[in-house]
C-alpha cells in the first residue's frame, strides 16, 4: 500500500497561532527532518512585533528542488487558536487539509472552510495541561500528529527532537519526548497510525547539506573571513546576527559589543577596524539611519567597516517584522559629503555567507565602508543550502605594512597620494607606522588641511578607489534563457520568488531571464546593458518608490524597457500572482504597441 502512495515532490504546511505558541519551534523541527531525508526546507515567518500574543504564522515549504520562497498555496494548514483559521484559510489549496486545536470546542461556522475539505480537531493545549501542566508542549505534540500525516518515520521525529532539546536539559528533553509520544497516540486515535501518512518519504543521498538562515550565514561568514570584533544592538530583523557571534566569535578569538545604541556600536567598530582589526556592526533602517555620521568618518578617515543592514518596512520605527528593501537609497548615498562605498546584494544564505567574506575583503583592500543589503525575509527564513567549505575562504588584507616594510621608507604617509587610491595602513602601534586620524579633511600625514589643492586631489583620491576595485565587485548571475526578451531585476528575497514565476511563465510559453544582481553600488556596466539587450525589464522590489529602478535608470538602464513591479504592505510575494501580473502587463504593453 505505501508503494502506491505519491513521492513528495512539494509540500507548504503553515502553523498558525498566538505569538508565543511556539508555531516556528513546530516547522523549524519538521524542517529538519525533512531536510535530513534529503529534501529542500524553506520557512517563512509571519509575526508581530511583540513578545507575546496576537495571530503568528509559520511556514514551511518542501520541496525535491530549490525553492526559496513559500508556495502560493497551503496544503496543510495546523492552527493552535482557532480564530486564526479564518485569516489563513483562503491560501488553502483545493486538496488542503485542516488540523486544529479542539480544546475551546468546535471551529467557528464564519471560518470560511470550503465544504468537502478535510477537517481534524484534535484537543493539544488539553492534553498539553493535563499531562505537562504546560500549555507550550502543544507544539511538541502536534509535531507527532503533523508527521504521521505526511508520512514522516516515528524515529526520524524521534531523532530530531533529541538534536534539538538535548542541549536544553535532561528534563526538558524528557518532556518533549513524552510529549512526542502523546501526540503519536492522539494521531493514532484519529485514524492517522504510522502508515496512514500522505507520500511517501525517501531518503535521498543528497551530499552534505545545512539549513540556515541569511543572519546565521552572514555571522559565520564573518567569523571565517577573520572578523575578529562586532558591535551592535538589538534590532529586529538583524538581532540574530549578534546573537550568533555572541555564542560562537569568541571561540575564534573574537570580541562582540552590545553598545548603547547604533552610532556608539558603529563608532566601537571603527575604533576596533583603526588597530587593523576586521570589524562589523549589522542594524536595520532606523539603526543604519542614526550610524551615518559615523559612516562618514569611516569614509573620510578610510577606514575599513563592514555594515549589514536588515531591512524592515519603514520610515521611523514602521513595521519592524515585515519585509521591506525600502533602504537602498540610504545605502548607496546616505550620509554627508562624498566618498566611496559599496554595496553588495546577497540573494541566498549561501550567499549571504560568501558576500560577506567578500565585504570584509573588500573593506580592507580599498579601506571605505562596505554595505551588506539584506531584508527581513533573507535575514530570518531558513533554508537548506549545499555546506559551506570554509578552508576554501581567501582572507585579503590589503595593502598592510608591518615593521619591516616600514624600515624600508624614507616616511610614512598614511594618506599617501597613490594611482589606484588606496594608501598603505600600518596598524597603530607598529615601529615606524605613526600617524594622525581625523574627520576634517587632512593632507598625506593626516594633518589637518583645507589647501584648496589637497582638498581636489584627497576627494579624486579616494573616489578613485570605485574605478579601481569594479573587477574585484561580485557580478550578476543571469538565470534563465539568455535570448529572452522579457527581463527579471531584483534582489534579497526576491529571488525565490523570481525564479519560481519564471518556471509559471515557461510553461505557458513566456521565455525570460532573470539578471540577479550582487553589486548595488558601484552599479557595473552589466546592469545597464541587460536592460537595453531585454525589451521588457521588470525590477521587482519591496518598496514604494521604486528604489532599485531609479537607482538602474540613473546608472545609465534604459528607462523605456524598464517597468516596476512593487510590493510594500509587508506581506511576501507569491510566485503565481507575479506571474499573473507579468502576463497582463506584457498584454497592455503590446495592446499600446498595436
Amino acid at each position: 500500500m505505501s508503494h502506491s502512495k505519491p513521492h513528495l515532490e512539494d509540500l507548504n504546511v503553515v502553523v498558525l497561532g498566538q505569538g508565543g505558541d511556539g508555531s516556528l519551534t513546530v516547522i523549524s523541527i519538521l524542517a529538519d527532518v525533512l531536510r535530513s531525508a534529503g529534501l529542500r526546507a524553506y520557512t517563512e515567518r509571519n509575526v508581530l512585533s511583540r513578545i507575546k500574543g496576537g495571530i503568528v504564522a509559520a511556514t514551511l515549504r518542501v520541496s525535491s528542488r530549490e525553492r526559496l520562497c513559500t508556495g502560493s498555496e497551503v496544503d496543510l494548514l495546523l492552527a493552535f487558536d482557532a480564530l486564526a483559521v479564518a485569516k489563513h484559510v483562503h491560501r488553502l489549496s483545493q486538496h488542503g487539509i485542516v488540523i486544529y486545536d479542539n480544546s475551546g470546542g468546535s471551529l467557528p461556522a464564519d471560518s470560511g472552510i470550503a465544504d468537502g475539505t478535510r477537517v481534524i480537531g484534535i484537543p493539544f493545549s488539553r492534553h498539553a495541561i493535563r499531562n505537562f501542566r504546560r500549555d507550550l508542549y502543544k507544539n511538541s505534540i502536534s509535531s507527532a500528529v503533523i508527521g504521521r500525516l505526511i508520512g514522516l518515520d516515528d524515529n526520524d521525529v524521534r531523532n530530531s527532537f533529541e538534536k534539538r532539546f538535548a542541549r536544553h536539559g535532561a528534563q526538558a528533553l524528557e518532556y518533549n519526548l513524552e510529549a512526542l509520544a502523546v501526540g503519536h497516540e492522539l494521531a493514532d486515535q484519529v485514524g492517522l497510525t504510522a502508515d496512514q501518512g500522505l507520500y511517501r518519504i525517501v531518503s535521498a543521498d543528497c551530499g552534505p547539506q545545512m539549513l540556515i538562515t541569511g543572519n546565521e550565514a552572514v555571522a559565520f561568514g564573518f567569523a571565517v573571513a577573520g572578523g575578529r570584533f562586532f558591535a551592535g544592538y538589538p534590532i529586529t530583523p538583524a538581532t540574530e546576527i549578534m546573537e550568533w557571534l555572541v555564542k560562537w566569535l569568541p571561540s575564534f578569538g573574537g570580541v562582540v559589543q552590545q553598545a548603547e545604541d547604533e552610532l556608539s556600536a558603529a563608532n566601537m567598530a571603527i575604533g576596533a577596524a583603526l588597530t587593523g582589526t576586521r570589524a562589523m556592526v549589522a542594524t536595520s533602517g532606523p539603526g543604519l539611519a542614526l550610524m551615518q555620521e559615523a559612516i562618514g568618518q569611516s569614509g573620510m578617515a578610510e577606514i575599513p567597516l563592514v555594515l549589514v543592514d536588515s531591512q524592515r518596512a519603514g520610515p521611523s520605527t514602521g513595521m519592524p517584522t515585515k519585509p521591506e528593501q525600502s533602504d537602498i537609497t540610504l545605502m548607496a548615498h546616505g550620509g554627508q559629503g562624498d566618498f566611496p562605498r559599496v554595496v553588495l546584494a546577497p540573494g541566498t544564505p549561501a550567499e549571504c555567507f560568501h558576500l560577506t567574506v567578500a565585504a570584509c575583503n573588500l573593506a580592507e583592500r580599498y579601506q571605505l565602508p562596505v554595505f551588506v543589503a539584506l531584508d527581513q525575509g533573507l535575514s530570518q527564513n531558513l533554508a537548506t543550502i549545499d555546506l559551506i567549505e570554509p578552508g576554501q575562504v581567501a582572507v585579503d588584507r590589503g595593502k598592510r605594512l608591518d615593521a619591516a616594510a616600514l624600515a624600508q621608507l624614507d616616511v610614512y604617509q598614511r594618506y599617501a597620494f597613490s594611482e589606484d587610491g588606496v594608501s598603505a595602513f600600518a596598524a597603530p602601534g607598529t615601529a615606524g607606522g605613526m600617524s594622525l586620524v581625523t574627520g576634517n579633511e587632512h593632507d598625506q600625514f593626516g594633518l589637518v588641511s583645507t589647501d584648496p589643492d589637497n582638498r581636489r586631489r584627497m576627494v579624486q583620491k579616494r573616489q578613485q578607489k570605485i574605478e579601481t576595485m569594479r573587477p574585484d565587485l561580485p557580478q550578476a548571475v543571469t538565470h534563465g534563457n539568455a535570448t529572452a526578451e522579457v527581463g527579471f531585476i531584483g534582489v534579497g528575497m526576491t529571488y525565490g520568488v523570481i525564479l519560481e514565476a519564471m518556471d509559471i511563465l515557461a510553461a505557458g510559453g513566456v521565455a525570460t531571464q532573470y539578471h540577479q544582481l550582487r553589486t548595488l553600488w558601484p552599479m557595473l556596466e552589466e546592469t545597464a546593458a541587460f536592460t537595453q539587450r531585454c525589451q521588457h525589464v521588470f525590477v521587482v522590489e519591496y518598496n514604494a518608490t521604486g528604489q532599485l529602478a531609479r537607482l538602474i535608470v540613473a546608472q545609465g538602464g534604459e528607462q523605456a524597457h524598464i517597468c516596476s513591479i512593487l510590493a510594500y504592505d509587508g506581506v511576501p510575494l507569491r510566485a503565481t500572482s507575479l506571474a499573473r501580473e507579468i502576463k497582463d502587463r506584457l498584454r497592455l504593453r503590446e495592446d499600446k504597441v498595436a
